[in-house]
């Protein structure tokens, strides 16, 4: 057993947070499960406190969830921990790059840039030409910038009699619209795994809820083993490569035209993996960290 105190952000009492402090304690006897909520910054005398604890004295942190929703309130918090790794604490993964996937745009033009398929999207503030896009692609998934599972997303179809009152109604809530063709994903969709940047393995989202439009668990889907061929093992590969995450998963749906990369997770599915997979994500983890394996 090693002395290596670790420490987990993520939200007390969810199962995937207990499930990485628990892998820890067992292997090196220290647990702390941190809730940003209560972390307090010190700049002055470069203390980062959360319940008496500096930190910035542990030997390193493993970030499985830094708010229960995303927001531009998560970049903050992000922030704050940068200061724990300018001291040298260890971080999985570690701030910066977690940063550049809390918003949904980030990730895309990350991933655009480096020539991954992708469904048709728009990004504007002007409603005319979201109804221009919707109209171009017949149906289309409106993204607010900043959420997970599915959350805050509707279809728009051009169809629809009153998709104008509709994409005016998303516009309230979210300046910035992120607009993407509606592919057809046969059912499902896949998470292809990685862990400090190899391949560890695939599982499917696949759809129970006929009325639903997507996979997601919160829309009724259940996980189930996949198996991938070479080929889109590399464009999972070539999708989490630019951001050097410790942990991630990469979604990816099978399409007529071929597999397209819908994003890549800042934290990924502990879950999925042991549901679909048979893994256990959270062990593999700690025993990635404490080998001192890539953050």
């Amino acid at each position: 057993m090693t002395e290596q105190k670790i420490g987990v952000v993520g939200i007390p009492g969810k199962w995937s947070t207990e499930a990485i402090a628990d892998a820890l304690e067992a292997r090196t006897g220290f647990r702390l499960v941190i809730d940003m909520a209560e972390v307090s910054l010190d700049l002055g005398s470069g203390a980062l406190l959360y319940r008496g604890q500096d930190l910035c004295q542990l030997d390193g942190l493993v970030i499985k969830k830094i708010s229960e929703v995303y927001s531009t309130h998560a970049l903050d918090r992000l922030e704050m921990l940068r200061v724990a790794e300018a001291r040298g604490v260890r971080i999985y993964s570690r701030p910066e790059a977690i940063l550049r996937l809390m918003d949904r745009l980030a990730c895309t033009v990350t991933l655009a840039n480096a020539g991954l398929p992708m469904p048709p999207t728009t990004i504007t503030e002007d409603e005319a030409t979201a109804w221009q896009a919707v109209q171009s692609y017949g149906s289309a998934v409106f993204k607010p910038l900043f959420s997970t599972k599915a959350r805050g997303m509707c279809v728009i179809s051009a169809d629809d009699n009153d998709a104008k009152a509709q994409i005016a109604a998303f516009k309230a809530d979210n300046p910035v619209m992120y607009v993407q063709a509606k592919r057809e994903l046969s059912g499902q969709d896949l998470g292809m795994v990685f862990l400090g940047g190899a391949y560890l393995c695939t599982y499917a989202r696949v759809k129970q809820d006929e009325s639903s439009w997507n996979t997601t668990i919160l829309a009724g889907g259940t996980y189930a083993d996949y198996e991938p061929d070479a080929a889109l093992i590399d464009l999972g590969l070539r999708a989490q490569a630019p951001f050097d995450l410790s942990f991630t998963t990469v979604d990816i749906a099978l399409t007529e035209t071929g597999p397209i990369v819908f994003e890549v997770s800042a934290f990924g599915g502990y879950r999925g993996v042991k549901e679909g997979c048979g893994l256990d994500a959270a062990a593999l983890v700690a025993d990635h960290v404490l080998a001192g394996g890539n953050a």
